[in-house]
């Protein structure tokens, strides 16, 4: 895009919410971008769901809050279509003063583990699918949004139904038309278990990519729903009765010759393929805070609600964490299953490839795959509620391998601010805080 011929554009980093931190700029400034010349405090990048500063982070007051830089990513700049004024978006991270990645940037944590595959001439493909609710939110409450064709609220759950689909025609017509401008290749669109709940499937690519796709794409669901008068919602459990939002992961690692080392010729998988489930497996539990990072997450992982509990694998069985789907050899991969929607897409990534490149250095052999229902059988177990997923994180040396302790050290102490101050706020009033946040 010609940023210059805009009137205005927006330039944005993700914080460790998975936000959009950053400024609206005058076409001028198109010009300064690539050099730096664009900058904002490193302490944005850990703010709270609120917006507000993590106070005992070291990056506020106890470095003087300094400035980092902005750089555009290899993406570049998109547009903007839930906009009625045309304006492009321009994809950042942030670098320190002398030209190293921050530390606590998450799409820096992916890219370091993402060079690690790199470094044994592997690149990872990625694919995520994205669940979501449209929601009526107009008289405060959360209710079902109205179906354009009949003018009246939803009123029953419509699993795989092309009815339900085809009565938000024109939203999905137009999030079509909006990924294909912003260069989100998409694939099937589904309803889903919840009472306007759908399912969106982006398209396999590189894993950086895959990431990038799966942070734009929320911001665009959102923009659009409001554009449609409803709003949309990633967070993981809007309704205490119905199914809850994950953001599924398949991902398979291609070698120098483009073959897939998950790939041995049957049905199986690779010792390649089971080692890097032995690796996802080590780390599940302790990655609990990156799969359910808010206080509404710990509503959806609960035994027998559509949700991974326990620490497992299987082949095509979706009651598992770790899914071997089928289909031919050449397309063998993992589906990783835990992760809630309402996550940062670049920290998801990180500790699920990041354990399981762990999985395959260390040549770690995982337990048998379970048949059956998972929920009926006995196995460790996610974290069962914030505060522990928060301790694990923090001390489990698999995480400290993953990711920077600069990172872990400033996520963890977000997350405690941000349970400290909902604990002054009623429950039934935790949605108003992430409805459109996460």
């Amino acid at each position: 895009m010609d940023l210059e011929k805009l009137g205005t554009f927006r330039v944005a980093a993700c914080d460790l919410n998975g936000q959009m931190r950053g400024k609206r700029l005058p076409n001028d400034y198109a010009s300064k971008l690539s050099n730096g010349g664009v900058r904002m405090p490193l302490s944005a990048l850990v703010l709270d769901i609120w917006g507000e500063d993590s106070l005992k982070s070291p990056l506020v007051f106890e470095s003087g809050d300094g400035d980092g830089s902005m750089v555009p990513t290899e993406r570049g700049a998109v547009p903007m279509p839930w906009l009625q004024t045309p304006s492009a978006l321009v994809p950042m991270w942030m670098f320190s003063d002398n030209g190293s990645a921050f530390e606590v940037d998450p799409r820096h944590a992916l890219a370091r583990v993402l060079d690690r595959f790199s470094k044994r001439g592997w690149q990872v493909i990625a694919a995520t699918e994205m669940e979501f609710y449209l929601v009526d939110d107009s008289n405060g409450q959360l209710q079902a949004p109205i179906n354009p064709l009949s003018g009246r609220p939803l009123h029953n759950n419509a699993v795989l139904s092309v009815s339900q689909l085809d009565a938000f025609d024109a939203f999905f017509t137009e999030l079509y038309e909006a990924c294909e401008m912003m260069g989100i290749a998409v694939q099937s669109a589904t309803s889903e278990v919840g009472l306007g709940q759908f399912e969106v499937s982006l398209n396999h690519c590189d894993a950086m990519r895959a990431a990038d796709d799966a942070w734009l794409f929320k911001t665009l669901v959102k923009g659009l729903a409001r554009k449609h008068q409803m709003a949309a919602t990633f967070m993981a459990k809007p309704y205490h009765e119905d199914a809850g939002n994950g953001l599924h992961v398949h991902f398979s690692v291609i070698d120098e010759d483009g073959k897939n080392i998950f790939d041995d010729g049957s049905d199986s998988g690779s010792d390649l393929l089971h080692q890097a489930v032995a690796g996802c497996l080590a780390a599940m539990t302790a990655s609990t805070l990156v799969f359910a990072p808010h206080s509404n997450s710990y509503q959806r992982i609960t035994p027998g609600a559509h949700a991974p509990t326990g620490v497992c694998w299987a082949y095509e069985n979706r009651t598992a964490a770790l899914r071997i789907p089928g289909g031919p050899p050449a397309a063998r991969r993992i589906e990783h299953r835990v992760a809630c929607g309402d996550i940062n897409p670049y920290l998801m990534l990180s500790v699920v490839l990041g354990a399981a490149l762990a999985g395959i250095e260390d040549s770690l052999s995982p337990p048998a795959p379970i048949t059956g229902n998972a929920y009926d059988q006995h196995m460790p177990q996610l974290a069962t509620d914030w505060t522990k997923a928060m301790s694990l994180f923090e001390s489990d040396p698999m995480i400290a391998r993953i990711l920077p302790g600069t990172l872990i050290e400033n996520f963890c102490m977000t997350k405690q601010q941000e349970y400290d101050k909902l604990q002054s706020i009623p429950e039934d009033e935790h949605w108003k805080v992430y409805l459109e946040t996460v």
